[in-house]
C-alpha cells in the first residue's frame, strides 16, 4: 500500500493512490489554503467512518438485512495543546433497517468496530471510540 501526495499550492495536496484514485486535503481559505478539500484530521474521521461503513454493509448483506440508506458520522474531541490529537471519537451509525433487525445491525457494527476496521483499531490505540445507532 502506498500514497504520493503532491503539493498544489497554498496548503493544497493531491494524495495519489498506487490504484490511481486521487482525493485533494487542504484547508479552509481562512486557515492558509484554498478550502477545496478536506483537512487531515477530517479525512481521518472519514476514513474511520468508510472503512466501519464497507464492514457494515458486508455483514450486513451476509446477514441479509435490506437497508437503502446507511449514514455515519464521526465526532471527535481533540486535546488543546499541540501536537492537537484526538482524545475520544464518537460515532452514529443512522440506518433504515427494521427493528427487527436491530440486533443484526448491532452485530455488524460490533464487528466491525472491534474485529474487522482497521481505521478503527489503529485509532483506538490512542483514544477512545464509542458510537451508538440510530434506526431512521
Amino acid at each position: 500500500m502506498k500514497t504520493t501526495t503532491q503539493w498544489v499550492e497554498a496548503l493544497a495536496f493531491d494524495a495519489t493512490a498506487d490504484t490511481g484514485q486521487t482525493v485533494r486535503i487542504d484547508t479552509t481559505v481562512e486557515g492558509g489554503g484554498l478550502g477545496s478539500g478536506m483537512n487531515p484530521k477530517k479525512m481521518v474521521l472519514g476514513a474511520l467512518s468508510g472503512c466501519s461503513g464497507m464492514d457494515v454493509v458486508e455483514v450486513l448483506k451476509k446477514m441479509k438485512v435490506p437497508f437503502t440508506r446507511l449514514e455515519i458520522t464521526a465526532e471527535a474531541e481533540q486535546t488543546e495543546e499541540h501536537p492537537k490529537v484526538f482524545k475520544s471519537i464518537q460515532m452514529v451509525y443512522r440506518i433504515d433497517a427494521s427493528a427487527e433487525d436491530l440486533p443484526k445491525v448491532k452485530r455488524a457494527v460490533s464487528l466491525s468496530q472491534e474485529k474487522y476496521c482497521g481505521v478503527s483499531a489503529m485509532l483506538a490505540k490512542h483514544c477512545n471510540i464509542t458510537y451508538t445507532i440510530e434506526l431512521i
